[in-house]
């Protein structure tokens, strides 16, 4: 502890020991603890004092040599330890500033580290959840798969439930890339269907079919009203095309028959179907008013009409190719097809009259034309000096037993006058069959045509 003196004491030792040591040495507490321990002294020992310093001296330098003497090895050692701790240090100082260098990197690797962790902590508790959340997650990835399994088994009325709740999940979660791929798939299994629906009203179905696959096509909300009834009706189009092009084209009569009964039948049931599926109860008409918007219905006439003018086309073509003696058969056949249309307003019989008119004034012209060919042939090889008189009745007498009239037996020593009158004959017996009243004066007209022309070779026979 440092040693307490008074003011007095320290004016008298300083007045003593004046410029006797530096300034310094006054804040040294040892230094002042031996001044105060010198005051203390008596004259005996203050004079022996020098004397025991020396003596103390030279003993702790003895002590000290013998002390170096005896430690010296530990003395080196030591102080290769402290080099060698002084050049680790040094390394351990380097390695520092090395590391102090590289303290940014080392955090900005262990942010890394840290956000790593962190990502890996969610994608952990994703994988819970997902695990937790299995069956359900499966029923929504297996949803495509179940979905092309319904259609392609037909099983429209579940897929149709399946559909519907995908189309919800796309509104809850649009953003989903999964959610996205499931909806497209299932959208392209919607379109399998669709065209399996279409298709099947291109086969021989019946109206309980017919009326499912529309309701079908109704709940896929594909079409507009309008539009499904283009679709209903091309579709049953084509497969009604396809009957009547399976019918032979061998045969005209064959051909034109077969094709009035398809027509019949078939075009029957498809506009039957289509009266029971869509109602036609709305006005055909527009009123006029610029908002008005033509009724569906119309569609169906116009399909309708179209049919009734491939069919009457149909007919006239086969007419033109001959159908032989059997014109009044197909006539029949037509009129029976025109009057069943009268139940849905559309008796065409009216169109037939101008084509079957037609047809009887060309086969009986062409036939009077084969009889006038004929009857020139037969005169370039005939000659009179062959000829005999041959009894009989005069042209126009009646027989008593039928009442009818028979050409004279005289033609028969002209057989060209005679295989022309039968021709002629024939082509009239063809004409009574289907004979057409207005057709009167152009059948006489033709008659007449012919009778000239076989003037004209009589008489440059005879010249």
């Amino acid at each position: 502890m440092a040693a307490e003196i008074d003011v007095e004491d320290e004016n008298i030792l300083t007045a003593i020991f004046k410029d006797s040591f530096p300034e310094s040495w006054q804040d040294n507490p040892d230094f002042v603890q031996y001044l105060v321990e010198l005051s203390s002294h008596g004259a005996e020992r203050l004079a022996g004092e020098p004397d025991r310093l020396q003596e103390e001296k030279a003993q702790i330098l003895s002590e000290t040599q013998d002390l170096a003497f005896h430690n010296y090895s530990t003395f080196i050692q030591t102080a290769d330890c402290s080099k060698e701790i002084f050049q680790d240090f040094q390394i351990i100082e380097k390695h520092l500033e090395g590391l102090v260098n590289k303290l940014p990197d080392f955090s900005e690797e262990c942010n890394k580290v840290i956000t790593k962790a962190q990502e890996i902590s969610s994608s952990r508790r994703m994988n819970s959840l997902t695990l937790q959340r299995h069956t359900q997650l499966l029923e929504v990835l297996e949803m495509p798969q179940l979905m092309d399994t319904c259609v392609r088994n037909g099983y429209y009325e579940e897929a149709l439930e399946l559909a519907a709740h995908v189309k919800r999940l796309e509104k809850k979660h649009p953003n989903i890339p999964v959610i996205m791929g499931i909806v497209r798939e299932v959208k392209w299994s919607t379109q399998l269907m669709l065209n399996q629906l279409i298709q099947q009203l291109r086969t021989n179905l019946q109206l309980p079919a017919c009326l499912k696959v529309i309701g079908f096509l109704r709940r896929m909300d594909v079409f507009t009203e309008a539009e499904l009834r283009i679709k209903f009706l091309q579709a049953r189009d084509a497969w009604f095309q396809s009957i009547l092009d399976a019918i032979p084209t061998g045969d005209s009569y064959t051909h034109i028959t077969k094709t009035v009964e398809a027509s019949r039948v078939h075009l029957f049931d498809i506009m039957t179907q289509f009266r029971a599926i869509f109602s036609d109860e709305d006005p055909l008409v527009s009123t006029g008013r610029p908002d008005d918007v033509v009724n569906e219905t119309l569609l169906f006439h116009s399909w309708v009409m179209q049919k009734i003018s491939q069919f009457l086309a149909t007919l006239q073509h086969d007419l033109e190719e001959g159908v032989g003696g059997r014109l009044d058969s197909i006539l029949g056949q037509c009129m029976y097809f025109g009057l069943s249309f009268s139940r849905v307003g559309a008796d065409f019989r009216g169109l037939l009259a101008p084509i079957f008119e037609r047809a009887t004034l060309r086969y009986f012209e062409a036939a009077m034309v084969e009889a006038n060919k004929k009857f020139e042939e037969n005169m370039q090889s005939y000659n009179l000096l062959g000829v005999t008189t041959t009894g009989g009745l005069p042209f126009g007498v009646a027989s008593s037993q039928s009442g009818q009239l028979y050409p004279p037996t005289a033609l028969l020593d002209f057989y060209p006058l005679a295989a022309y009158c039968n021709q002629t004959l024939s082509a009239f017996n063809d004409l009574r069959l289907c004979a057409p009243l207005n057709l009167a004066a152009l059948v006489s007209i033709s008659l007449h045509r012919s009778l000239q022309e076989v003037n004209r070779v009589i008489l440059a026979f005879y010249r």
